[in-house]
């Protein structure tokens, strides 16, 4: 398939031209480095701070580095020498040219607190997921995903239909770039070596004398539970470690960009609702190879098939708004009595509900679970039953049925 165009090529062009200083960061092996070297011309150098020379002379002579790279330039793994961020912040200051510097590093534990510590204000700070549905199967400009029947055939025209078979099919391969682009054509063997590199590189370098067999294991047991309320006892209980070490590893994973929470929607008016987060991953790819399963027809009838369907919309609906460069707040709803909504996403002064299902012909009564927000304080909007469905229709003028490959 060689390059895939990415979404967010566009904000990373507008805040070149606006920033001295722009970092992409993200999850490890989601395409920065290859996003931004496609983007670069000829006057541009690269440096990585995986070499280790250039790495010694970053940390121990940052302005001697920054002469032997002067701008414009692409540093790359620069969280390995947060000592550059501020000599990088002198030039900004003292008038450096907008996209002078390009920086791309993993959003790994303490990268972004180092980076807002001495450049706060003088940054673009860009966040790049894995490949989106967008991304992999469409065409023409992303946009946030919005709730109106307009919108919504317009995002139809950038898609490419699929059924549930084909659905399962791109939840099972899953959206890391170099499996999708058929760099690493194996499969097992790329996810096999990801979180090797993951463990080693990432979690080795954020936590000493760490068990990475049993840590190994901690991934395995949370990529069982996605789309389920957060049992922090429960996984430690499954691994062989205490409930305080299953939190710091959730941590650690959240920090490095595999595992993402949604917390419940709640506010004063709704007192009942439950406090506890659910878990996804931001792969499905992984989750399936981690769980063992080993074709899109197996998962597509094994028992995560429903919960690995609702990470998969709610990570592809997350990916719309940030590769769109968008603010969004999406949560969901449970409360005591059982009333339970997928999915809510707050915008312009509404509270907009999603049910997620697998069948083609959802029936009416999933739009009731929506009316419970009509008691908060916030207005309810228009909802949607994300499922199966050919083409967008209706249940009536406030819930729209939409087809999940329209994300």
């Amino acid at each position: 398939m060689g390059y895939i165009k990415r979404d967010i090529e566009k904000l990373i062009t507008e805040a070149s031209q606006s920033y001295s200083a722009v970092l992409v960061t993200g999850p490890r092996q989601t395409g920065k480095t290859t996003t931004l070297m496609h983007l670069m011309d000829e006057r541009r150098r690269y440096v990585s701070l995986d070499d280790l020379e250039a790495r010694r002379t970053a940390q121990n002579d940052p302005e001697l580095f920054l002469s032997l790279y002067p701008a414009p330039v692409l540093i790359d793994e620069v969280q390995y020498a947060p000592q550059l961020f501020s000599r990088i912040k002198i030039a900004v200051d003292s008038g450096a040219k907008p996209g002078a510097f390009w920086m791309a590093g993993s959003q790994a534990f303490r990268l972004m607190d180092l980076v807002q510590e001495s450049l706060a204000g003088r940054v673009a700070i860009l966040s790049m997921p894995s490949l989106s549905q967008h991304e992999i199967y469409g065409r023409g400009e992303a946009t946030p995903f919005e709730v109106s029947i307009e919108k919504l055939r317009e995002r139809a025209l950038r898609g490419a239909k699929a059924d549930i078979t084909n659905i399962y099919e791109r939840i099972f391969n899953g959206s890391m770039p170099g499996s999708i682009s058929g760099k690493y054509p194996n499969r097992s063997m790329f996810y096999s070596s990801y979180i090797q590199s993951y463990i080693q590189r990432d979690i080795g370098d954020a936590a000493d004398r760490i068990d990475s067999l049993r840590f190994a294991d901690f991934v395995r047991a949370a990529a069982c539970r996605v789309g389920q309320l957060l049992n922090i006892h429960d996984i430690a209980r499954d691994v062989g470690v205490t409930d305080d070490t299953s939190r710091r590893w959730l941590q650690l994973m959240e920090k490095s960009g595999v595992v993402f929470f949604l917390r419940p929607y709640s506010n004063n008016l709704l007192k009942r609702t439950i406090k506890t987060p659910k878990m996804y991953f931001f792969d499905t790819g992984l989750v399936a190879y981690l769980t063992k399963y080993s074709s899109p027809t197996i998962l597509m009838n094994g028992a995560i098939n429903g919960a690995i369907l609702e990470n998969y919309v709610v990570a592809e609906m997350m990916k719309s708004y940030v590769n769109s460069g968008r603010d969004f707040l999406m949560h969901y709803y449970r409360d005591k009595d059982s009333k339970e909504i997928d999915m809510v996403i707050e915008s312009d002064g509404e509270l907009h509900p999603f049910e997620i299902k697998r069948a083609a012909s959802p029936g009416t009564e999933l739009a009731n679970a929506f009316k419970v927000l009509d008691a908060g304080s916030i207005p309810r909007g228009i909802g949607a039953i994300l499922c199966m469905k050919d083409e967008v229709s209706a249940i009536d003028r406030s819930t729209l049925i939409v087809p999940i490959w329209t994300i």
